[in-house]
């Protein structure tokens, strides 16, 4: 790849997308659209449409439009708010996040709009607002979203960054896109409670979360490339719209911290697990999102370019280099000699490939093109169609309806029933 190329570029982002779209599966005949195989959760599939989505707005090549227009509408959910029926039992805020996300970029890039009728997606990201202003705790911490949305699963007493971080970012988005201030005032009342509880610190180090038994006193001072990415581009955007100096000097004062801890000299690591060979499938697709809002922060704060641009075009030169591996067909299906590893400080292929290393490597190599147009909105060039009651039919499906003398009555035979089959099951074996 020739960085003074645009060609070269491009046809260097094309070879690893066609990398990364050989792990898709959801457009096989009996497969489920929007899914990405085991190992891959489902945020990361919505976080993967997210980059194609870029891909088509940067490169202007179009091969996937059709499949990732497939994808998001599929797995729109029933009501219309990123809440399929094959997610419900997992998915978290921050799962949903991700997905929103990408069709808040569908929206300001002009991403080709679906058919009337279907899910729009400046409505589908309406209507996860909605469901992320119903699910702010003020009962424990404060304030803020827990991981997890149902409290059966593993995480509902964890608040943390990046689903608040994701609250954030699609707030200040639609705050920018529509003009709606109610969206600006929620996306300062997340970051506002981000710093009161250190989640946010002082030096702008974004932490990962914390238990809300201990109310939130006790955190997890891991730090992620994404969550420092994720605060760094709404803050971007709410000094687009505000043209603050409180903003300003939020968004600097990330970025700084930003550089100094997640790029190793000039190009793009994840400092708590790379170095050890310790990323899980998850983490291993982080910083690729990072260098996403570093991008759009470019086009929304043109001061940051000369900090941004340079760590941009470095990282895209050492993901490049990566790109040479061989690994078996089991593992990569793409062109042979091209899969993307994940250490870029090596200067070649380290034989970790997957989903999240091909990401990476798509999204280092096309942001050296530049982040495209300025991102659109509703007044100046947007087409997308929003629905400011979005989500509303979808707050309290999942509540269960309060308990009455019937429900109490059944509950008390059916506790005898068990009862009186416990006990004769164990004098039946003791006999």
């Amino acid at each position: 790849m020739n960085l003074d190329d645009p060609d070269s570029i491009r046809d260097a982002a094309s070879t690893v997308a066609f990398g990364l779209m050989k792990y898709y599966t959801g457009n096989n005949t009996g497969d489920v659209p929007g899914n990405l195989p085991d190992p891959y959760f489902w945020w990361e599939a919505g976080a993967m449409f997210g980059h194609l989505v870029e891909y088509w707005h940067i490169t202007g090549d179009d091969t996937y439009n059709d499949v990732t227009m497939q994808a998001i509408v599929h797995q729109s959910g029933d009501d219309n708010d990123l809440m399929p029926r094959n997610q419900t039992s997992t998915e978290g805020n921050d799962d949903q996040g991700f997905w929103a996300m990408t069709a808040m970029s569908a929206a300001e890039t002009n991403f080709p709009n679906p058919p009337p009728g279907q899910p729009q997606w400046l409505a589908l990201v309406q209507a996860v607002f909605t469901l992320y202003v119903s699910r702010w705790d003020e009962g424990t911490c404060g304030g803020g979203l827990r991981w997890q949305i149902f409290q059966l699963n593993r995480g509902f007493n964890y608040k943390n960054s990046i689903s608040n971080g994701c609250f954030f970012n699609i707030a200040s988005r639609l705050a920018r896109y529509t003009g709606n201030q109610t969206y600006a005032d929620w996306a300062a009342k997340v970051y506002d409670w981000q710093v009161d509880v250190d989640f946010i610190q002082p030096d702008f180090a974004v932490e990962d979360g914390a238990g809300v038994e201990s109310g939130c006193t006790d955190p997890t001072r891991i730090l992620w490339s994404y969550n420092a990415g994720i605060f760094l581009h709404g803050a971007a955007v709410m000094y687009n719209i505000t043209e603050s100096e409180e903003w300003k000097a939020r968004l600097d004062g990330l970025l700084g911290k930003t550089v100094e801890t997640f790029f190793n000299g000039s190009v793009a690591f994840e400092q708590a697990c790379e170095p050890f060979k310790i990323c899980d499938i998850d983490q291993r697709s982080f910083k690729g999102y990072l260098l996403r809002w570093l991008s759009s922060t470019t086009n929304l704060a043109p001061h940051t370019a000369e900090v941004i641009r340079p760590l941009l075009r470095a990282s895209a030169a050492a993901a490049a280099a990566s790109c040479d591996g061989s690994p078996p067909p089991e593992e990569f299906r793409g062109v042979p000699g091209t899969a993307c590893g994940q250490d870029w400080t090596r200067g070649t292929f380290d034989g970790f490939t997957g989903v999240g290393e091909q990401m990476n490597a798509l999204a280092a190599v096309q942001y050296s093109l530049g982040a495209g147009r300025a991102p659109v909105t509703a007044e100046e060039g947007g087409t997308s169609e929003g629905d400011p009651d979005a989500g509303q039919k979808s707050l309290h499906k999942f509540e269960l309806p309060p308990i009455g003398t019937r429900d109490r009555v059944a509950a008390a035979f059916l506790t005898v029933a068990i009862c009186l089959g416990v006990t004769v099951g164990c004098v039946f074996v003791i006999l």
